[in-house]
């Protein structure tokens, strides 16, 4: 699915909420809603309001990489996005080239055994595409310094030409953002949980909301082509398992008995979260502790079997990530979000504001919600 809008470039955020004004914080962003082909408009603040007890919110902890690092080819400069860490010891790597405004655009003619010079005397050679699907990401071997101790010593966080400066690592990084023992993390932020701040945090939870963390470490997007996403290394914990079978039972055996009480939804904050716990459930819809890679793309054909709502950011008209919306709300409903949300002026992209999708309340439950029982 494509949706049939043009957001003009003025739509853009351009730079975090916390940095448009004095006082501002990183939940002073907006929030559309959906129910179903209703839609509301809030403030990113009132999400507390807009979720109720025994809700779960599935979250992505990977930590955000400064995974942009200059090189060289020959004479000529590139920039290095450091993607996703294979099993064999090599990176998925992407070489750009500067676009002469402090952000970078699409290299042609990249081949294998390309060598690139790096700070610290490092290099590295590119050896073979990473999908047959195209020559943007190549897996390549680097020879000196550790990446990720490159990284830390010359990294920069991957940053596109839509925003307006360059920003330093603790901008990208999240409030559920953990360190990993192996030091990996994303080479691009799980933007959704970005507008979360520990004070919206502790309010959720003291009104009965929990919390599922998983992990997906995040490769680098396709800004121009808008590729499918590819392989990711993802993580799903036994008790982040059991949480999210725990309320999905609940609600299963609430509306089987046709009790009144309003049962708690699982609700992913971000893509990655919904392809992290997505992955770990089965045919059955039980979710199971896992890890590994996945290459589950979330389409409206396979559908969902966990998440009851999702809660992301606003994409591109023709990103793949839009059949994953449509997967858990239906293409109507993302239809006329995003018409209002042009309307609406809403900002896009990762330092922008937020869409909420929730199935459509059937009139018992809507009766049910102002019941405290």
């Amino acid at each position: 699915m494509t949706v049939t809008v043009e957001v003009p470039p003025e739509l853009s955020a351009r730079v975090p909420a916390e940095q448009r004004g004095p006082g501002l914080d990183r939940d002073a962003v907006r929030l559309l809603v959906s129910r179903g082909t209703e839609v509301t408009h809030h403030a990113f603040r009132e999400l507390p309001r807009l979720l109720r007890a025994g809700d779960v919110l599935v979250v992505n902890t990977s930590p955000t990489l400064a995974a942009a690092v200059d090189g060289r080819v020959g004479h000529a400069r590139v920039v290095v996005h450091f993607s996703t860490r294979g099993d064999d010891g090599r990176w998925a790597v992407e070489l750009r080239e500067p676009d002469g405004r402090g952000t970078t655009r699409a290299r042609a003619g990249t081949r294998a055994r390309t060598e690139v010079r790096l700070p610290g005397a490092a290099r590295l050679v590119l050896e073979e595409p990473l999908s047959a699907r195209g020559e943007r990401l190549w897996w390549a071997r680097t020879a000196g310094d550790d990446v990720l101790a490159l990284l830390r010593a010359h990294g920069r966080p991957i940053r596109y030409s839509y925003t307006e400066r360059d920003q330093p690592l603790s901008v990208y990084q999240t409030v559920f953002a953990l360190p990993t023992a192996d030091g990996s993390g994303s080479a691009e932020m799980p933007s959704a949980a970005r507008p979360f701040t520990a004070r919206l945090v502790a309010e959720l939870v003291s009104r009965g909301v929990q919390f599922a963390p998983v992990t997906l470490h995040t490769g680098v997007a396709s800004a121009e082509a808008h590729e499918p996403p590819y392989p990711e290394r993802f993580a799903v914990p036994e008790s982040s398992a059991r949480l999210i079978n725990g309320v999905k039972a609940d609600r299963a055996g609430r509306e089987a008995g046709g009790g009144r009480r309003t049962a708690g939804r699982v609700v992913a904050v971000g893509t990655t979260a919904v392809r992290a716990v997505e992955s770990a459930a089965g045919p059955d819809g039980v979710v199971r502790a896992a890890e590994g890679w996945t290459d589950l793309v979330v389409t409206p054909e396979r559908g969902v079997r966990v998440v009851d709502g999702l809660l992301t950011g606003l994409h591109e008209p023709r990103a793949s990530h839009l059949l994953m919306l449509e997967a858990v709300a239906g293409r109507a409903a993302v239809s006329l979000a995003y018409e209002e949300a042009l309307r609406g002026l809403y900002l896009w992209h990762e330092f922008g504001d937020l869409h909420l999708l929730l199935a459509e309340e059937t009139p018992h439950t809507e009766r049910c919600n102002g019941n405290p029982w």
